[in-house]
């Protein structure tokens, strides 16, 4: 027996004498944690994981995951963790080698969700290619959510990934590049990750779900990496959006960005449910997008990289740098009109990512 049974449906709960560091604990990660992402690195259950030393520079990266509800359509917390973190090595150049995994579970936590999200874990961390290496689990109190009885506020997990990777050579990825006349490309529909969660929050039901777009791009950005096409900058546009990103880059180098709003791909019902929430898509959360900058030249090949893999297939021109001074973003809309497209100034619902 690992856990209690606190709801009355004889339902195993994660205790806080789990994170004790006895026998409780040893069994939880034992039954719970390590087999849906087993490997001899990991099962050795050492402080540390020895790494082969590799070739070129390496990345490191890592990212916190507190996303409230721990499962949604299109995704869980645990694919989050992974693709959130692998995401961050692939848009720097990098080839993803190992992870850590860091889990703090809240007393109370249904023992079978954990089971779900660890196979999510060990699911998406085998469609990357990489190893969970070593981590770490600690168990904290129940705390007192203000709202008591919303099923949707589950007791919490949370989790903490860090990743290293190996630069591929001869990549030069650097805002610095970037000049007038370069194309800026997105992968495919934009703002789907956090519609997802906002509608599922919001008790927002259509004819189509609007799903999580939670995906690991290292497979997408290898296929672009690998072609001759001048990529200058990448980068996945998550917390903030698109506008976030196209934010950065035009403040960081002192250019301006002009998009086109009919040519930035969205799913209708992903559109429907920004209106219904009243947000703009712009600004709204991804987990499987990343956005280029491409020499002009490069435009075509580029495209047809992004197109030929399936997180690719709706991959987009939306737009180009310009010398309009001052700075700033500004988008053509459907009907010929023009705004600028301002930095968002604070997450619209927490716990998104």
């Amino acid at each position: 027996m690992t856990g209690s049974s606190e709801s009355g449906h004889g339902e195993e709960r994660v205790l806080l004498a789990h994170g004790g560091g006895g026998e409780l604990m040893h069994q939880l990660i034992r039954d719970h944690i390590v087999p849906p992402i087993n490997n001899e690195r990991l099962a050795a259950l050492t402080d540390g994981a020895m790494l082969p030393n590799p070739q070129g520079a390496l990345v490191f990266t890592t990212d916190s995951y507190v996303v409230t509800p721990l499962e949604f359509p299109g995704g869980d917390i645990g694919r989050l963790a992974v693709a959130g973190t692998v995401n961050d090595l692939a848009v720097m150049g990098a080839t993803p080698l190992a992870l850590s995994l860091a889990l703090i579970l809240e007393e109370g936590l249904p023992l079978e969700v954990l089971d779900r999200v660890m196979v999510s874990i060990g699911a998406t961390a085998a469609e990357v290619g990489v190893a969970v290496v070593t981590g770490d689990t600690k168990v904290i109190e129940r705390r007192h959510l203000e709202a008591e009885g919303n099923p949707l506020v589950a007791n919490g997990l949370f989790i903490n990934t860090t990743g290293v990777g190996r630069l591929r050579p001869a990549v030069s990825l650097d805002v610095g590049r970037i000049e007038p006349g370069d194309a800026v490309l997105v992968n495919g529909p934009i703002a789907e990750h956090g519609l997802a969660i906002m509608s599922l929050r919001n008790g927002l039901e259509f004819e189509s779900v609007v799903r999580s777009d939670a995906a690991p791009l290292n497979s997408l950005v290898a296929v672009l990496l690998d072609t001759t096409a001048d990529v200058k900058f990448l980068r996945d546009a998550t917390r903030g959006g698109l506008a976030e990103v196209l934010a950065d880059i035009s403040e960081t180098r002192g250019v301006s960005i002009q998009i086109d709003e009919h040519q930035i791909p969205i799913t209708p019902a992903t559109r429907h449910a920004a209106e219904m929430l009243g947000l703009d898509p712009l600004t709204v959360a991804n987990e499987g997008k990343v956005v280029c900058v491409v020499s002009d030249e490069s435009v075509s090949m580029a495209l047809a990289a992004l197109r030929s893999h399936p997180l690719g297939r709706h991959a987009a021109c939306i737009g180009n740098v310009t010398a309009t001074q001052p700075p700033l973003v500004e988008l053509r809309t459907r009907v010929g009109g023009r705004r600028v497209v301002p930095r968002p100034y604070g997450e619209e619902l927490p716990r998104i990512c």
